[in-house]
């Protein structure tokens, strides 16, 4: 094996690496800076599984729930509570078989009076549990997120320019968004968001 085709295999991985400088191998975060795109490629360097929800058009915990479940793929049916939703993500996977690691985005999670702060951090919880799990078992477990404020007739142009200024916004419940956190969910937005499909979680 040449010199140069050796470089060529590590390359990849070495880039891959060099993305989650810093980032805990066990975490869930805001995706702040982070692509999606960047993401599921790192996943796929690593040899990890990529599992992405596009939580846009949910505004319950069940219709959270039941994207979550159909756009990761899940081999046990998730249910109506995020305690199945933990299940479904640890010993089921864990006994199919060795597994390699995650990389999971949870993108335009809702902040509405359906699922409020509350509900948010029940869902974010549920990830940082089953981030110990897999931390337990030496398999990197990642998870970004971002929170999205639904489209309202009080939010109009104008608030883009609001969140690059700076400007508290609101949720209907008078709830103060972190503004680090939102994702514009307007319809062109939406339109403009990748489909990605996630990769089964058992190994093939």
């Amino acid at each position: 094996m040449s010199a140069d085709h050796t470089l060529a295999t590590l390359t990849p991985r070495a880039g891959a690496e060099t993305l989650l400088r810093g980032v805990r191998s066990n975490i869930v975060q805001s995706i702040r800076a982070f692509r999606v795109q960047d993401l599921q490629e790192t996943a796929q360097a690593l040899g990890y599984h990529f599992l992405y929800a596009n939580l846009g058009n949910a505004q319950t915990k069940q219709e959270v729930l039941d994207l979550i479940g159909q756009q990761f793929m899940l081999s046990v049916q998730v249910g109506k509570n995020f305690d199945s939703l933990y299940d479904s993500m640890t010993d089921p996977v864990h006994k199919s078989g060795p597994q390699p690691g995650f990389i999971v985005v949870l993108e335009h999670v809702p902040a509405n009076t359906k699922f409020d702060k509350e509900a948010r951090e029940q869902l974010l919880d549920i990830f940082r549990d089953t981030a110990d799990y897999w931390g337990d078992r030496k398999i990197p477990f990642r998870c970004f997120y971002s929170f999205s404020v639904a489209r309202t007739a009080q939010l109009h142009l104008g608030d883009a320019a609001a969140l690059k200024a700076g400007t508290e916004i609101l949720t209907d419940s008078g709830e103060k968004m972190p503004t680090d956190k939102l994702l514009d969910i307007s319809p062109q937005a939406l339109r403009m968001s990748s489909p990605f499909n996630a990769g089964y979680w058992t190994a093939a």
